[in-house]
This record gives C-alpha cells, structure tokens and sequence, in this order.
C-alpha cells in the first residue's frame, strides 16, 4: 500500500464532532447509553442518547457493515 492511499480516521476529532452537534441550552444533560459521558442532550430527551464521539463511531460501523 503506498503513502498516497487514503485512509478514513477511526475517531473524529472531538473539534469536528462539535461543529456538527446542535447547541442546546442549559441545563442537565442526558449521559451516553454506551460510554457514560454527558451528551449534548437535554436530560428530558426521550430515546437513547449517544454521545457525539458514539454515536460517530455508531454510524461508521452501520455504514461499514455492508
């Protein structure tokens, strides 16, 4: 394989992963289902919530999985 093969990243940087996540206002934030971090969810939103950086990694492994 040679230098000029692209390769995507396996995590984003967590710079990228802001830009593209909405702002929400103050208040509790809901914690991730998968790894417990907070998200940049309202502690009332309903459904499972996912942290930026899981829920990037959840879409690259549903997109890579044929």
């Amino acid at each position: 394989m040679s230098d000029e093969t692209q390769q995507c990243e396996l995590t984003p940087s967590l710079d990228a992963v802001a830009a593209l996540t909405p702002a929400v206002g103050d208040g509790p934030r809901a914690d991730c289902v998968l790894c417990g971090e907070p998200t940049e969810l309202p502690a009332e939103q309903a459904g499972a919530t996912l942290c930026p950086v899981c829920a990037w990694q959840e879409a690259q492994r549903i997109a890579c999985s044929g």
